[in-house]
């Protein structure tokens, strides 16, 4: 009889998951700091890279099969697992940097969305960074709903009704959030979208990763020649946002902020708890 892994972590393995979650949230600190007109995807990913070796990490990405980079950068139209190139970024692009780094066999897995200023183009500039915003404050209020609800699936209900009491956008329903941990990919799945089931406990030990992705247009996709880069069907916009989450016994931390998610959840109305 095979024995199930359970989906709660102990104290003690919540403890070193605090180790790869800020490697990742220093990656994309480096990633977001070289940003720019005329930067290529490869000098982001080289600069993610770096950060998460200067703690004493190394990419998860890497350890998915046929994957050989550390971020995933996906732009304009691409809405995740883009491949990191030699594309020059131009102003006006929205790009969103997806990360994750792994120490002593624990995973912390994020991803930010930022838009290139443009001042020609006052316009786009404007909607793609307005979709950046919805995307990232979805994130937010689902992270928010993690501290109080009973059941995982109510994430999914503040970060739909978000979106849609912000506008017309698409929320991607073939990509979803997951649980992270001894892999960066576990169960239980986590939903962006109301789903008829309630999902697992929310309980001391549950350590999620809650990311949000939202489109302009048509949530319709399909996946680019290269076998990796997912990009709307109707080349809109799109943006993603993410982060991993632990539930303690004395309520929520975002791993994969440097403060926990203090600036994020005081809007909210929810106060981050470091894990003890």
């Amino acid at each position: 009889m095979s024995l199930r892994r359970s989906i709660y972590k102990t104290p003690a393995q919540l403890r070193l998951m605090i180790a790869p979650g800020l490697a990742t949230a220093a990656s994309l600190v480096a990633a977001r700091a070289v940003m720019r007109p005329g930067v290529s995807t490869l000098e982001l990913d080289a600069a993610a890279e770096a950060a998460i070796v200067a703690l004493g990490g190394t990419s998860n990405f890497k350890l998915e099969p046929g994957y050989r980079h550390t971020v995933c950068a996906s732009i304009n139209e691409e809405v995740v697992h883009g491949i990191p190139t030699e594309r020059r970024l131009a102003a006006g692009d929205i790009v969103s940097i997806d990360s994750g780094a792994v120490i002593d066999g624990w995973n912390g897995d994020a991803a930010f969305t930022f838009v290139i200023p443009d001042p020609s183009r006052p316009e786009l500039v404007a909607a793609r960074e307005e979709l950046s915003r919805v995307t990232e404050q979805s994130l937010w209020h689902g992270i928010a709903r993690l501290a109080v609800a009973r059941h995982l699936n109510e994430v999914g209900e503040a970060i739909e009704d978000y979106v849609e009491s912000q506008g017309s956008y698409g929320i991607l329903t073939d990509y979803v959030g997951h649980g992270i941990g001894r892999s960066m990919h576990e169960t239980p799945p986590v939903f962006n979208y109301r789903v008829r089931q309630k999902g697992p406990d929310v309980k001391p030990g549950l350590v999620v990763a809650i990311e949000p992705m939202v489109v302009l247009g048509s949530i319709e996709t399909f996946v680019r020649e290269d076998e990796w880069t997912v990009a709307t069907s109707d080349l809109k916009a799109a943006a993603h946002w993410e982060h991993s989450v632990a539930v303690h016994k004395d309520g929520i931390w975002v791993l994969t902020a440097e403060d926990g998610g203090a600036s994020g959840l005081k809007p909210l109305g929810i106060t981050p708890v470091p894990i003890p």
